[in-house]
């Protein structure tokens, strides 16, 4: 099947996608690039349709992966249409549709020695991206983002992944709700803090912890603050202020992941 003009009806449904609440009524979002769509097919997500540029052909990368996927559409498009779609001043030569799939808290909760970012009204899709693929790296086994956060399926997000969040759980979900049923199955909730005693490179990191981040200019939430059972803090030796969230995320986690013993 090819697609040649951009006022496709499907091309506008597909370009909508760039928006959270086209993204919400349909169900479905938008991945850009060779890499992201090759680590949605290699996840096996539930991928609709590709389409890829006919003037540049289909990515190398991805022939072999179009002969184990089932029910996807593969879709031959203009340039107009590629651009139409894309979130980004270069185009990529290939995009996917892909629909949600909702992850149930249980993958998290389920699992014994729990090791989890947590994410508290962090917005810049970057940082939200960013941390998901340093828990990714570190070897924990989700990801949760609390109301406030950026959306995981924006474009920046997705993109700043780099693929990882096809690789672990991501919930979306009220920390209110979710921290206290991680606690009552004895998981230790832990926030950084500016005020904390403890440093994280002398805390133990052994067990079911969830690490709790909050945004740069307000830190975690009082609500949720009260869910939290320690606080500890990331020594600095400079001048500076405070460190952005994935930098403070990704300290925790990689510090976390020498304790822990996880090694490839």
């Amino acid at each position: 099947m090819e697609i040649m003009s951009p006022q496709n009806t499907r091309v506008k449904e597909w370009a909508g996608l760039q928006e959270k609440k086209h993204r919400d009524k349909a169900g479905k979002y938008i991945i850009e690039g060779i890499h992201l769509v090759q680590e949605a097919l290699l996840a096996e997500a539930d991928v609709e349709c590709l389409a890829y540029d006919l003037d540049k052909g289909m990515p190398a990368e991805l022939k072999p992966l179009l002969q184990t996927v089932q029910g996807m559409e593969v879709i031959g498009v203009s340039a107009a249409v590629i651009a139409k779609c894309s979130s980004t001043g270069t185009p990529q030569p290939v995009f996917a549709i892909v629909r949600k799939e909702q992850q149930g808290l249980e993958a998290i909760l389920g699992k014994p020695d729990r090791w989890v970012m947590v994410l508290d009204g962090v917005q810049d899709p970057g940082n939200v991206g960013t941390i998901i693929r340093s828990a990714d790296a570190a070897g924990a086994d989700g990801v949760i983002l609390g109301k406030g956060c950026a959306d995981l399926y924006n474009p920046k997000t997705i993109r700043s992944t780099m693929g990882s969040m096809f690789h672990l759980p991501v919930v979306e979900g009220v920390l209110s709700d979710i921290l206290p049923q991680a606690r009552e199955r004895g998981v230790l909730v832990v926030s950084t803090s500016l005020t904390g005693v403890e440093s994280c490179y002398t805390h133990d990191f052994h067990g079911s912890q969830w690490l709790l981040i909050g945004s740069e200019g307000q830190g975690i939430s009082l609500q949720t603050a009260a869910l939290v059972d320690k606080s500890i803090i990331i020594p600095m030796a400079g001048r500076a202020e405070s460190l952005n969230a994935a930098m403070a995320a990704t300290i925790l986690l990689f510090e976390g992941m020498r304790q822990r013993g996880i090694h490839r």
